[in-house]
């Protein structure tokens, strides 16, 4: 078992996921009472003696997700190389390069525009929303700027929003980022998530449309924050970044 802290280079900051390697298939109440122990965002379990692409699987601390970015990268991380696995969504493909990066292929999550629901609206309080989408896990809600996003503090009413999360996103406050971001899962478990990968693959198309370009950088300005990088391919989207394991152990139970 390791610990991780994904999309950063600095240990104690970004996203900390668990990552538990496999040598074969487990029972689906002992991974999530495992990832109920660690207590991370999501834990990712991996069956390493299985020919590629390699069962992966993500778990909260309350329920299976069907895609896990950050969960992702820690795992490749520890793996290293090229490797592909067998997920929920698909086929993964993650590379580490020679610098020490991770750069995962994911589908991309491009949301509809969708009507301000009254429950939402009400769950983040000041927030002047000038934009709503719904990607297929996701609601991508669009602050009028910065200073609104970091102050959001949503309302647990937010969990009985038909969504997995709520994404808030605002144009950047901060040199040599294109976007900011806050991501909250109340309803998985996760009242802020750190930093969210997979968040990335709807706030990708929304921000390459808006901005005029394919290549982008955002933020996540949560208390431990972290950044991804993005390049937007047809319906894929390349999100990149760094890891850092900050413990290893071997589970007992």
């Amino acid at each position: 078992m390791y610990i991780v802290d994904a999309f950063t280079d600095t240990p104690f900051g970004g996203n900390p996921a668990g990552v538990v390697l496999l040598d074969e298939p487990a029972n689906d109440s002992w991974m999530q009472a495992i990832a109920a122990e660690l207590r991370h965002s999501e834990t990712a379990f991996v069956e390493t003696s299985a020919p590629t692409p390699q069962p992966l699987r993500w778990f909260t601390p309350t329920t299976e997700v069907d895609l896990c970015g950050h969960a992702t990268l820690a795992t490749a991380h520890v793996l290293g190389g090229t490797r592909q696995f067998n997920t929920r969504s698909g086929t993964l493909t993650c590379t580490t390069t020679g610098d020490g990066r991770v750069e995962m292929d994911f589908p991309a999550d491009p949301g509809e525009p969708v009507d301000a629901d009254p429950m939402l609206v009400d769950a983040l309080g000041g927030v002047t929303i000038e934009h709503i989408e719904r990607g297929v896990s996701d609601l991508l809600v669009v602050a009028a700027d910065a200073a609104q996003l970091r102050a959001v503090r949503p309302k647990p009413s937010l969990a009985e929003l038909p969504a997995r999360g709520v994404i808030v996103t605002a144009p950047s406050d901060i040199e040599g980022i294109d976007f900011i971001s806050r991501c909250f899962y109340p309803g998985a478990g996760i009242d802020e998530d750190p930093v969210t990968g997979s968040a990335h693959c709807t706030l990708a198309p929304y921000w390459a449309d808006r901005l005029g370009k394919r290549e982008l950088v955002g933020r996540q300005v949560s208390a431990r924050g972290g950044t991804v990088r993005m390049t937007l391919s047809g319906d894929r989207v390349t999100l990149a970044g760094r890891a850092v394991t900050v413990a290893r152990g071997e589970l007992c139970a």
